[in-house]
């Protein structure tokens, strides 16, 4: 029997939405979350809610035979209990590593019958991951840094965060790697105690826009940092390290360049 591919589909979540739409996929995608907006064409589309409060009744009312859904945030198994309530095909990523983020682009290109352009899309991404780690491996120094995703509470990536993995591709340490998490809240002493080289500000949401080097330089204490002193800190842009789809390469590009300079000097990048 033939497997039927699917014609109309709904994505709940940002990384979903570009790993369809890096398939080659966008025409069959009728909906998405209210947070999706890369690339450019999905402004367009149907909006189904926030990727932690999905309108159900929205998704259904789209007749898709196929539902992208994401265990990525915490809050969205929600969506994945309503979805078996609604009962209709649908799909759910939960990547915890950039190799996860390659099997689910796989498994999508394979859910929907465009695996050969899946297996290209891998070979792409990996080939570019290979460079960035052959260059930035040439540089003499691996400094640590200190990922913040959130400003208050303080918040960082732990063990069990792909940006551990980025960051090691990048010859760099993440502060806080030793922490069995995916995130945490962390005490303004243990940064200040562990000292990083760098500080990557990387918050979430709308506070994307509200990220102010000075205002974190001048926090109490902070002027003792050796990234403070030495001005490196830097400000992110959330949704290359935050989405775990294919632009997370471009974001270890763009990491690369930040904390090795000197290596990835023809390549200029404002932070």
């Amino acid at each position: 029997m033939s497997r039927i591919i699917p014609k109309r589909i709904v994505s709940l979540t940002c990384s979903n939405t570009e790993i369809l739409f890096a398939l080659g996929l966008g025409a069959r995608v009728v909906g998405v979350d209210d947070w999706s907006d890369f690339p450019p064409e999905v402004k367009g589309l149907s909006k189904v809610g926030p990727d932690l409060k999905i309108d159900m009744a929205k998704v259904a009312a789209l007749e898709p035979d196929l539902i992208l859904a994401s265990l990525s945030v915490p809050g969205m198994e929600r969506n994945i209990s309503a979805l078996e309530r609604l009962g209709m095909p649908f799909l759910v990523l939960d990547p915890k590593s950039l190799y996860d983020v390659f099997r689910d682009i796989e498994v999508v290109g394979e859910a929907t019958g465009v695996p050969e352009a899946a297996h290209r899309l891998v070979t792409g991404l990996q080939n570019r991951i290979e460079a960035v780690r052959a260059r930035a491996h040439k540089a003499a120094h691996r400094p640590t840094l200190y990922w913040e995703w959130w400003p208050n509470p303080l918040i960082s990536p732990g063990r069990q965060s792909w940006i551990v993995q980025m960051s090691e591709l990048a010859a760099a340490d993440l502060l806080f790697k030793d922490v069995e998490a995916t995130s945490f809240v962390v005490q303004e002493s243990q940064v200040l105690t562990r000292d990083p080289d760098h500080v990557m500000l990387c918050w979430c949401g709308t506070l994307q826009k509200k990220m102010d080097v000075s205002k974190v330089a001048g926090r109490p204490g902070w002027d003792r940092l050796r990234a403070v002193q030495a001005g490196r800190i830097h400000c992110l842009p959330e949704d290359l390290y935050g989405r775990p789809g294919p632009r997370l390469v471009e974001g270890l590009e763009r990491l690369a360049r930040v904390v090795h300079p000197e290596v990835f000097a023809e390549a200029s990048i404002v932070s």
